[in-house]
């Protein structure tokens, strides 16, 4: 994709496109399939490590689910728009997260769960169409002990950004919108880890503060952006470089779907990263600790 010049610009600290990395399909748990972008060794992505976008109208797509498995060293995010999936896990907790709702789990040390889809009778949508995020740990919290809470749809707030109908539900974090500082529902999250999904009307144009010094990333699962790279299609994580404030605008190639995105800021860690599965630690030495521990039954001890 080549990057052309910005016509919209409002200023020196406005954000432009760093650049774009697309998504591709994948399968994940007991072979559900999804679409994935992923960062482990980019600092570009810090504190973020992974998106997953879970979209299907096929339950053969998604209904075996995740069984029970571990995790250590990140905190995960998951946020339905529509379908629900049940969360277990070895701490005896247990909830739904309903169609519009959101579920934060932080690993720590040690977790394991499981995450099983349940479609309710009156859901107002078919299929399934959710995301979850990775959000890597500080090496001093990685052995924290394990949390967990759900966020209801009715606790995630819905604020306007302007009139013609585009608005922003905050899940996580501190933001800033229409020069009004807001409280999202999740305020726990690693590095100060903010998500939101956002709505843009087709044909408008919003204006968002960030912080300077975060990480800033959209991930777009609706229609398409105008950026000063070009448009840019759903199933698209766009990375933007460093400043103050964002431009969003709906791309006039969907005028009739305007767009639908996750944003998302974060602090970045600057610290090494080691991956292995459902493990993320700082050294390769703590990835096979991390294996010796679950299979000998002390992962969350």
């Amino acid at each position: 994709m080549q990057k052309v010049t910005s016509t919209g610009s409002s200023g020196a600290n406005l954000r432009a496109v760093k650049r774009v990395v697309a998504g591709h399909p994948s399968a994940d748990g007991a072979g559900v399939k999804i679409h994935r972008v992923a960062g482990f060794q980019s600092q570009d992505f810090s504190p973020f490590l992974m998106i997953d976008e879970i979209r299907s109208e096929n339950p053969d797509d998604y209904i075996a689910g995740f069984p029970p498995h571990p995790h250590r060293g990140i905190e995960t995010l998951t946020l339905m728009l529509s379908g629900e999936f049940e969360h277990q896990d070895h701490l005896g907790n247990r909830g739904a997260i309903r169609q519009g709702g959101a579920q934060w789990m932080r690993a720590g040390r040690g977790i394991i769960h499981s995450e099983m889809p349940s479609q309710p009778a009156d859901a107002s949508e078919g299929g399934m169409h959710g995301f979850q995020l990775w959000i890597n740990m500080a090496a001093k919290d990685k052995m924290n002990k394990p949390l967990w809470r759900d966020i209801q749809p009715e606790e995630i707030r819905e604020l306007a950004l302007d009139e013609a109908g585009s608005r922003a539900r905050l899940v996580a974090g501190e933001w800033q919108i229409n020069g009004e500082p807001q409280s999202a529902p999740l305020l726990e999250a690693a590095a100060e880890a903010s998500v939101a999904d956002i709505r843009i009307a087709p044909g408008q144009t919003v204006n968002l503060s960030v912080p300077g010094e975060h990480t800033v990333l959209a991930y777009i699962y609706r229609g398409a952006l105008d950026t000063d790279y070009g448009s840019i299609n759903r199933g698209n994580l766009v990375l933007y470089e460093s400043g103050e404030s964002l431009q969003l605008r709906a791309s006039e190639a969907a005028p009739e779907e305007g767009a639908g995105l996750l944003l998302l800021h974060g602090r970045p860690l600057h610290e090494p990263v080691v991956h292995y599965g459902p493990f993320v630690m700082n050294t390769r030495d703590q990835i096979e600790q991390a294996l010796r521990d679950y299979n000998n039954g002390t992962l969350t001890d």
